[in-house]
């Protein structure tokens, strides 16, 4: 499965969903079965990740914590090294007294809002995602694209100008550099919503005919609360996880890189070259996720875990509080790195992108048509499945290469900070951790899916990220 910023396959354009489409895309699945079916369509969880209850409990408190910590940890005041270790606890306290912001809050609120608008207004193809196991396939409108330009446009040319008379003098950009004097604010105003948004879904997942996800109904509420008990809530024709994969988290990470960028340019009188590299590295790993925006219906998170606090928080508070620091960082402390320099990070994007890009492509190509003239030089081996399985290509390098490409590309953006403080270097850090981890489950539910022949494929293919070393 693709990593947490998930690989995105192209979208194809069907035609326009028929009422009965529609109709379709207001149902998470078929009226509820009898009895006697429940064990089999919405089975008892009888095993626990991130450490249980214990450890649900415990991410969850820590990570909004983490968020501020990383936050105050490098600013304009103070920046977190070997020398200052001690000091950053008792900053994270003195920042938690006074870090909500009703105003931080109705900007958040309005930003969803916003989203949510686009989600429904704009046009876009219907696609169908894959067969639940109720034999039921939702509907999703895929707009994210057009959503992504649309909001562009919007906090780049929308926002009031008033003379010194009250008068209205034109239009322009949103002061975005808000984003930079109130981070903390808004990271803590996320979070707030995140918790109402888990509540909100953990107290829906009990009505009836809802499907829950496999993993997400222990009846420990504490852990069904963070893990997520329903596969695919909905409000009407508004599938709510897959708006929040992808929508206002990653669209508002790149608005709060360009706040940064703004916030740069107002003290210095110019944006420097680390600042554009970071802010269209970003750019471009948003973009991708969006224009692929189909290929999240076929992801891990989508088809298998369900909405919790976890997808929650981590989708619209952590992704864009917590990939976007390099930016921030760099209003405050930019490197100055020679021209060199900065050429070898942007050539290191260009190959983690390459490789990310050019094995997903790959891979989405073999899916949908291993017969086609593009996928007949990819070699395979067949399976008890009645799959196959690539042993060639990029896939023939590494089981996970995209997740090479997109650690690679990870980073390219903590290098352009230069080496000043840890600070920036939590995300590369952090994501090589988080997709060791995806790869060990990925790794289990192989083995349980494909039996013998997943050995057999080891055997073809046996390093996992790195060529001739891991």
């Amino acid at each position: 499965e693709p990593s947490r910023m998930p690989a995105k396959k192209r979208a194809t354009s069907p035609p326009p969903p028929t009422a009965a489409a529609t109709q379709r895309a207001r149902r998470s699945s078929k009226p509820p079965p009898g009895d006697s079916d429940l064990s089999v369509l919405q089975p008892k969880t009888e095993h626990y990740e991130f450490g249980g209850p214990v450890g649900a409990f415990a991410t969850m408190t820590l990570l909004p914590l983490l968020v501020v910590a990383l936050a105050v940890g490098c600013d304009g005041t103070y920046c977190w090294g070997p020398s200052s270790v001690r000091d950053l606890p008792a900053r994270v306290l003195a920042t938690l007294t006074e870090a909500f912001s009703i105003e931080a809050f109705g900007i958040i609120v309005a930003w969803m809002g916003f989203q949510v608008a686009l989600q429904l207004l704009l046009p876009g193809p219907w696609v169908e995602g894959v067969t639940l196991r109720t034999g039921d396939r939702l509907s999703y409108k895929i707009n994210g694209h057009l959503a992504f330009w649309v909001s562009m446009l919007v906090m780049g040319h929308c926002w009031p100008r008033f003379g010194p008379d009250g008068g209205l003098k034109g239009l322009g950009p949103v002061p975005m550099d808000y984003a930079y004097d109130h981070f903390v604010e808004l990271a803590v105003a996320t979070a707030v919503f995140s918790v109402a948004l888990s509540c909100y879904l953990y107290a829906s997942s009990f009505k009836k005919g809802a499907l829950l996800a496999e993993g997400g109904n222990t009846g420990v509420a504490v852990y069904d609360f963070f893990i997520g008990r329903e596969l695919n809530p909905r409000v009407g024709v508004l599938d709510l996880k897959a708006f929040c994969e992808l929508r206002p988290g990653l669209i508002g990470w790149a608005m709060l890189n360009i706040g940064m960028m703004m916030k740069q340019h107002q003290r210095l009188g110019y944006v420097t070259g680390p600042m554009v590299a970071v802010n269209a590295f970003q750019a471009l790993y948003v973009w991708d996720a969006l224009y692929f925006e189909k290929a999240i219906l076929t992801t891990m998170d989508i088809t298998t875990d369900g909405f919790g606090f976890m997808l929650a928080f981590g989708d619209l508070g952590w992704v864009p509080f917590t990939y976007g620091l390099q930016a921030r960082f760099l209003v405050d402390h930019d490197p100055g790195l020679p021209s060199w320099a900065l050429a070898v990070v942007v050539a290191l994007k260009v190959l983690g992108y390459a490789i990310f890009r050019g094995a997903n492509l790959q891979k989405d190509l073999f899916r949908s048509d291993p017969n086609s003239p593009a996928s007949a030089h990819i070699k395979w081996m067949p399976t008890k499945r009645g799959t196959r399985l690539m042993i060639s290509g990029w896939w023939g390098l590494a089981r996970k290469i995209n997740y090479t490409g997109d650690w690679l590309m990870s980073l390219s953006w903590c290098l352009t900070t230069g080496f000043v403080s840890p600070i920036p270097y939590f995300y590369c850090t952090y994501f090589a951790v988080l997709l060791t981890h995806r790869a060990v489950r990925d790794e289990h539910m192989c083995r349980s899916k494909y039996g013998d022949d997943w050995a057999k494929y080891k055997e073809k293919v046996p390093y996992v990220f790195f060529p001739f070393l891991i």
